[in-house]
């Protein structure tokens, strides 16, 4: 008998949907534990010396939005990865693709990953 490897004894027992390479679509994120997913940083947040560092980024996923009228259409899935503790993440900018692991949190607004590994993909070139 040849063993389930843990991506498919995941997959059997109803663990969250993933693309090939292990990585879950930003559109399928489960309620929380650990994802590994990429897509782009559509922008970052810096905060104001006065207050606790951290460094935000949203990261959206292109062509996943949902066609057609209406609330909600057309808007792509996005995930805020912050990192607590530091007020710049270098190569971290508008543009970037990047690929992100980590624990998922669900906000009130978006999913959450706090303090990832993450691995830069590509950058948008400057003019």
């Amino acid at each position: 008998m040849v063993p389930k490897s843990p991506k498919s004894a995941e997959a059997a027992h109803g663990g969250p949907a993933q693309a090939s390479g292990g990585l879950t679509p930003l559109a399928q994120l489960p309620d929380k534990g650990r994802v590994l997913c990429q897509g782009h940083i559509e922008s970052v947040t810096f905060v104001p010396a006065d207050r606790t560092a951290e460094f935000i980024a949203i990261v959206s996923e292109t062509g996943t939005g949902r066609p057609g009228p209406g609330p909600g259409r057309n808007k792509p899935a996005r995930l805020r990865i912050v990192w607590l503790g530091r007020r710049r993440v270098p190569g971290i900018e508008a543009g970037a693709e990047i690929r992100v692991e980590g624990m998922l949190a669900r906000g009130k607004d978006m999913p959450t990953i706090f303090n990832p590994r993450y691995e830069i993909m590509s950058r948008q070139e400057h003019e």
